[in-house]
């Protein structure tokens, strides 16, 4: 099926997927660098449980508040499918589809964390046996978002690739984000080949994540052109 895309609706995408992604780096980095950094302990069961159970709260918090980027996911997947459509459809689909796969990915992966505050106030684990299954449940989780992150690499790549043909983005933007897409496929399936594997390129490949959004917010959609 044919559907045109008016200036008003991609002005419209624009704005909804630049205000959830600049949105979701909020609860993110509350829940990473300053709940979650500083409550796990790599490879301490016994310090990370303790931490854990001083702060419960906290990391209650930080836990919903991962839900909610998940859920930010979902809507800046949407509203870039419309947003770049013009620039291809089915490409901009996959980007789409992908990103959501990210997004379920990642929320199956909290739902280890969710499982935390449970086995704390179960019967079932006590002690040792207790601190070792509160630490398999935050492994868990990171192994699984590390898997989430190489669906969002690739997203990643789908995105910078339509945004450098459009015609209407800023290239510069689009070899931005197939940077950050190659970050963070590198990084997440060095990850899972190799033992030891530390490079972390996504620490310094991210930038067209922030670029993008800003744009999107305050040009996105202005003179784009009509169709798809």
């Amino acid at each position: 099926m044919n559907v045109r895309i008016s200036h008003m609706s991609m002005r419209k995408a624009a704005v909804v997927a630049g205000a959830a992604y600049l949105a979701m780096f909020i609860p993110a980095i509350f829940a990473n660098f300053f709940v979650l950094t500083r409550l796990i302990v790599e490879g301490d069961a016994a310090a990370t449980t303790q931490n854990i159970i001083a702060n419960e709260m906290l990391f209650r918090g930080a836990t919903v508040g991962l839900l909610v980027v998940a859920i930010l996911d979902i809507i800046v997947a949407l509203a870039l499918y419309v947003f770049l459509s013009p620039a291809g459809k089915s490409m901009s689909l996959l980007g789409a589809w992908l990103r959501v796969a990210y997004a379920a990915v990642f929320a199956l992966a909290l739902s280890n964390l969710a499982m935390v505050p449970e086995l704390l106030h179960g019967a079932a684990y006590a002690g040792a046996q207790l601190e070792a299954q509160v630490l398999w449940a935050v492994n868990a989780f990171d192994s699984g978002w590390t898997v989430g992150l190489s669906v969002f690499g690739f997203h990643l790549l789908a995105i910078g690739y339509l945004t450098v043909k459009s015609g209407y983005i800023p290239r510069l933007i689009g070899v931005l984000l197939l940077i950050a897409g190659v970050g963070y496929v590198v990084d997440t399936l060095g990850a899972m080949l190799v033992p030891g594997y530390g490079l972390a390129l996504g620490q310094y490949t991210f930038f067209g994540e922030l670029v993008f959004p800003v744009w999107l917010l305050l040009r996105g959609g202005k003179g784009a052109p009509h169709g798809a």
